[in-house]
């Protein structure tokens, strides 16, 4: 803006030279303008304190505007003069210079952002995504996550003799840029993944495509990573399928010999829990993070955080009640561990691998112990409906969706009937209280007496 009256004096015209622009003295006011002779627009301006800049001065759309272009230090006398021949020409056109100015500013700045943007490497927007969704994620979930990026190279926690972990499946991806995500690229890694362990390249590539996808529609990330990185037929056609685990579920001869197993280990909450776990079919986080508020030994249910409906709720079984009420209470947790940093169990693989071997079993997961749940859940010929509520299965029709919610005591007919018959068949001698209000008072006498 032009100054008011009185804040500056403006000097005649003079021809300038690198000596008088230097020469040129402070000024008693705020601030003086020395006009050049010789190229009509360019001044110095000189403030009271010192300091010299050119500046160009001209009347656009009967409005006077000036703007700065530069230290003399930095501009030598002919280039400020070529600038302001240039100014002039940008004014004969009744452009303002200072918005052309404003507007090459932004168009640097959208520039320098741009190439900031295409500078973004996969692991930090993996960070960003992971915290982002979060809260939408179960612990297992969030755990495997990053597992899959895992860097690898440290010491084991626990036992491996000093073995050092493994890098996760997408840990060759974590260096790249995001622009640099290609369907080639991913093909290659998937390829070379594959040969290795199929199973988590599979599990991994299945989270890249959901990362992939929520980076198209955050603003931040939108546009960086090719619309065909995971679509692309090169890619679909090496992605390995995946198939169910074969033999991972307890046959119904194998009973006696898993229940014998596992009820010799030596830590009580192991061995509640996984015993819970296959009379049950609960998911292995949804019954490690159970609260001991969360089972109603009074009328004989659970509550579980279920991942798919949010929480869901299914009978407290007799011989389950008597698990559950012989826990020591330490603290918030049903299956509470004192060594464990979260208070809770965390990893019962290790004892239940033991047990299997100690009975001569096949290798059995954690899950698949849920699944033996609903195979032998088939012997009893129990409704596939009631199976999938139990369960927290997704339903798998329209009636079931919108039509099939039974209630509690539907659900505990057929799973006590089916607790009854994997006991039965498992060799664990058991007599249920004959009053359910009895049954957590007695419950710790009753699994003594088998």
């Amino acid at each position: 803006m032009v100054p008011t009256r009185g804040e500056s004096a403006v000097a005649d015209r003079v021809q300038f030279t690198e000596g008088r622009v230097k020469a040129f003295k402070r000024p008693s006011k705020s601030y003086v303008i020395h006009w050049d002779a010789k190229t009509p627009g360019l001044g110095l301006r000189v403030t009271a304190n010192g300091a010299r800049s050119y500046v160009f001065e001209k009347r656009v759309h009967r409005r006077t505007v000036r703007t700065t272009i530069g230290d003399p230090s930095s501009w030598k006398l002919d280039d400020a003069r070529k600038e302001a021949r240039r100014l002039t020409t940008v004014v004969d056109r009744g452009v303002d210079p200072r918005l052309e100015a404003a507007e090459k500013t932004a168009r640097a700045e959208a520039q320098r952002v741009e190439a900031s943007r295409r500078d973004l490497v996969v692991e930090g927007v993996w960070q960003a995504y992971i915290e982002a969704r979060k809260e939408h994620w179960g612990a297992r979930h969030l755990a495997n996550h990053i597992a899959l990026a895992h860097a690898g190279g440290e010491r084991w926690r626990r036992g491996g003799k000093g073995k050092l972990t493994k890098a996760g499946p997408l840990a060759s991806l974590m260096g790249l840029k995001l622009s640099e995500l290609t369907s080639e690229r991913i093909a290659a890694w998937l390829k070379r993944e594959t040969a290795r362990r199929p199973t988590s390249t599979g599990q991994a590539y299945r989270a890249l495509r959901a990362f992939i996808a929520w980076t198209a529609d955050v603003p931040e990330y939108k546009g960086l990573v090719p619309s065909d990185a995971c679509s692309a037929r090169a890619v679909r056609d090496v992605v390995p399928r995946a198939k169910t685990k074969d033999g991972d579920c307890l046959q119904r001869e194998q009973l006696p010999a898993w229940f014998a197993a596992v009820r010799k280990l030596s830590n009580p909450v192991i061995r509640a829990y996984l015993q819970t776990l296959l009379l049950t079919g609960a998911r292995r986080e949804e019954l490690a993070t159970l609260r001991r508020d969360d089972v109603d030994f009074k009328w004989n249910s659970i509550t579980i955080r279920d991942k798919v409906e949010g929480t869901r709720t299914i009978p407290l079984t007799p011989y389950v009640a008597s698990l559950l009420s012989a826990l020591p209470s330490k603290n918030e947790w049903m299956f509470a561990s004192t060594s464990a940093k979260d208070g809770r169990l965390t990893e019962p693989r290790i004892a239940h691998n033991a047990a299997l071997q100690r009975g001569g079993l096949p290798h059995i997961t954690l899950h698949g112990l849920r699944r033996s749940f609903g195979t032998l859940a088939e012997w009893i010929e129990m409704p596939t409906g009631i199976v999938a509520q139990i369960q927290g299965h997704k339903p798998s029709a329209i009636a079931e969706k919108h039509y099939r919610r039974r209630p509690l005591d539907l659900l505990r007919m057929w799973h006590e009937k089916l607790e009854a018959w994997i006991l039965e068949q498992g060799g664990v001698q058991f007599s249920p209280p004959k009053s359910p209000g009895r049954l957590a008072a007695n419950a710790h006498d009753s699994v003594q007496a088998s």
